[in-house]
């Protein structure tokens, strides 16, 4: 038998049924509260080396050397998301998705204390490596207590609300950069005061989050909701599987799974070449200062809320439940903003800011109608793994390449190279969806 350090609970008894209404409705807002506060605060400790990246190029260092440290964290993200979340779908939630947040927590503190952990490019990579393996320990122990503890015909509406833990916490990092800058005078202050703010979250993920409702003495929930996918049975979807299983029977297998998988890597692109780069853009390019930078950043991940909420009402209420097109109608406007940005002549601040909020409001619709997709086309009990593998496509075919190819590609053709590179991305997404969507129509 292998050892799991995040070994699942047992299954406690029952409780009575007079209880079960009672302790169920305290326990979802309480799960729910747990992943939201805790993958909130994984976005803490993630994309504090884009804001640094002003700060390490007046070192000396240039945008294909930060481009391809950057890259770690994308790199270690994508496969970690896919691997680990394979094993989250065997082990406790609770103890998983608070150990990576302060593992994660704990790499940044390092990077902002430790003159030597930002000395050289090699340093820098694989500190940001690890920090991406840690940050693959959020998403899929979140979709796993999702589908465990809200029901199908719910879990949309949730997932939109819980999706906007992405915006919270990745918004945040810009008045935090502010913050330590204002409190220490020191640019590492980027780096170590989210880490110190991200273990404080991983204790409180912790004392919130409960892996499912058979530990608590609660019976599944599709029979509290009376909400039952097509052809589960108690018996077989409750009981552990091993990840052969999970890999090959649900994953590896899934033809449309693949086709949202491979979109999602076209998505991931324009999402980080745009988020990744806006810092050293509107620095180099529009002559932003560090504040209106840091502003501009939580201006674009909060704007992301309400257009991640709208994307799922108008696929569940106009669109009947189909992801595709409100994906591709996201993206046509993407398109738009990212040229709006791209061409708007330096001096006008507010128009860069507003094409920017834009392209927050509508870049995380798509990504989130993916991820739900995802879990909605496997089990429960493969949920983590379904997640990881769009996740990995997403990670590996957008993320290191909007880290890497965007730097080099921006230190060779300029700017221009960089857009039209994101606008090829747009086009290549919003064809990638449709071709999902009509498989998925002709399919069913």
């Amino acid at each position: 038998m292998s050892f799991n350090p995040f070994s699942r609970q047992p299954d406690a008894p029952l409780v009575p049924k007079e209880q079960v209404d009672s302790d169920y409705k305290k326990l979802r807002f309480q799960v729910f509260a747990g992943i939201f506060i805790g993958y909130a605060g994984y976005y803490l400790v993630r994309k504090n080396f884009s804001l640094a990246m002003p700060d390490l190029l007046e070192e000396g260092f240039t945008k294909t050397q930060l481009g391809f440290a950057l890259s770690g964290v994308s790199i270690a993200y994508g496969l970690s998301k896919f691997l680990m979340g394979n094993v989250s779908d065997r082990s406790d939630a609770r103890k998983f998705m608070s150990i990576g947040l302060a593992l994660s927590g704990l790499i940044m503190i390092t990077m902002g204390l430790v003159p030597f952990a930002t000395s050289s490019v090699a340093i820098m990579f694989m500190l940001l490596l690890l920090n991406g393996w840690f940050q693959g320990m959020g998403w899929p122990p979140s979709g796993r207590v999702m589908v465990h503890w809200f029901s199908i015909k719910e879990r949309g509406t949730k997932m939109s609300f819980w999706n906007l833990a992405h915006n919270i916490g990745g918004g945040l990092i810009g008045p935090l950069a502010i913050l330590g800058m204002a409190l220490f005078g020191d640019w590492h202050a980027k780096f170590y005061l989210p880490g110190f703010i991200a273990l404080v979250i991983a204790l409180i993920a912790y004392i919130l989050i409960r892996d499912r409702p058979a530990v608590c003495g609660l019976p599944p929930i599709e029979e509290y909701k009376n909400d039952y996918p097509e052809k589960y049975s108690k018996e077989e979807d409750e009981k552990p599987i091993s990840a052969k299983e999970i890999f090959f029977d649900h994953v590896f297998n899934n033809k449309l799974l693949w086709y949202i998988a491979i979109a999602n890597a076209f998505v991931y692109l324009v999402r980080y070449g745009v988020l990744d780069w806006a810092p050293t853009y509107l620095s180099e390019a529009k002559e932003f200062s560090m504040s209106e930078t840091g502003w501009a950043y939580f201006l674009y991940e909060w704007a992301g809320i309400p257009g991640t909420v709208i994307a799922g009402v108008i696929s569940d209420k106009w669109f009947k439940g189909k992801r595709g097109p409100v994906s591709i109608i996201y993206m046509v406007l993407v398109l738009i903003f990212v040229i709006i940005y791209w061409k708007n002549p330096v001096g006008q601040p507010i128009v860069d800011s507003l094409a920017l909020v834009g392209i927050g409001f509508l870049i995380y619709g798509p990504v989130m109608l993916i991820g739900v997709h995802a879990l909605d086309l496997v089990p429960k009990k493969a949920a983590g793994t379904a997640a990881g593998f769009t996740g990995l496509f997403g990670y590996l075919g957008g993320a290191v390449f909007a880290n890497i190819a965007m730097g080099a590609i921006v230190d060779q053709l300029g700017w221009e190279g960089g857009f039209i590179t994101l606008v090829i991305a747009c086009i290549a997404s919003i064809i990638l969806i449709g071709v999902a969507w009509r498989v998925e129509t002709t399919t069913r």
